[in-house]
Parts: structure tokens; C-alpha cells; sequence
């Protein structure tokens, strides 16, 4: 017994390493039901015949400005940007991995027309590249120009 509990945690181990690295390449037809925030969806993927799944995505290679960090304003621009971009039409996920902070997928996101919906927020000015250089601020540059300006007068 004292030996068969360390061999089934090691099990148990190698399996949630297994998932975690997984990359479905896709593609899966979703719907949004919502936007979060800049960079996250709750979205009903068709992942088999009359088998749907509700999941947040977080969308791949990029990253907004949140909603409640140093420039909520950009982070309320990027969100709306993302629900002007998705407008109600239906989108296809591709390249879907476990994210890293659990409770939702890491996902392309493409709509109908073809278009990446990362590409078009970073085109815009809406997110940053992920990953990016640590301790580095998500705010668009205009907005880290208006804070440095603000913090030199208070001073």
C-alpha cells in the first residue's frame, strides 16, 4: 500500500501534464454569448454532433488592457472594440490549449469573413502582443504618455 500511492500520484501528475499541453487544432464552430473583457469570451463551442460546450476563451497571441487595471479606460475601449469586431455573427475557434490560469481555453478566434480576431485588436491598437516583457504595463502608449505627464506635475 505505501508503495502504490506514490505510483498512482505519479500518475495522476503525468495525466494533468498530458492535458495541459494538449493543442486541439480545430476548427470548432462557437457562438459568443458574451464579452468579458478586452481579450476573454464566454462562447457555446459545437464540439460534436448535438454536443455543445459553454467555456470562457481567452484569445491567443495577444493581450487588452483589463477593465480594473492602471488604465480602465483603455481596457473599456478594448472591450467595446471587441464587441463592435464580433458584432452577433458566429466565429471559429482553432488552435485551443488549457490556459494557464485554469477555468478557460487559450483559442484563435476567426470570423466568417476569415479575419483573426487577435490581429484586428492588435491592428487597432486594442491589445499588445503576448506574451510580453514582464512588469510591463498593458496600456496603449497615449495613455502611458498622459499618466507619466500627470505624475511630472504632481511632483
Amino acid at each position: 500500500m505505501r508503495v502504490f500511492i506514490p505510483i498512482l500520484a505519479a500518475l495522476v501528475a503525468a495525466c494533468r501534464l498530458a492535458s495541459a499541453a494538449e493543442i486541439l487544432a480545430g476548427p470548432y464552430a462557437a457562438e459568443i454569448l458574451r464579452v468579458i473583457d478586452g481579450d476573454t469570451v464566454e462562447a457555446k463551442v459545437h464540439v460534436w454532433l448535438g454536443l455543445d460546450v459553454t467555456t470562457r476563451v481567452r484569445l491567443r497571441d495577444m493581450d487588452s488592457p483589463e477593465l480594473h487595471g492602471a488604465c480602465p479606460d483603455a481596457g473599456r475601449a478594448a472591450r467595446d472594440a471587441l464587441i463592435a469586431l464580433l458584432g452577433d455573427g458566429p466565429v471559429t475557434l482553432s488552435h485551443i490549449a488549457n490556459d494557464k490560469y485554469g477555468g478557460r481555453v487559450d483559442a484563435a478566434l476567426t470570423l466568417p469573413s476569415g479575419a483573426d480576431v487577435s490581429a484586428a485588436m492588435l491592428a487597432a491598437g486594442h491589445a499588445r502582443k503576448w506574451p510580453r516583457p514582464k512588469g510591463e504595463v498593458n496600456c496603449p502608449s497615449a495613455v502611458l504618455r498622459a499618466n507619466a505627464a500627470f505624475r511630472s506635475k504632481v511632483r
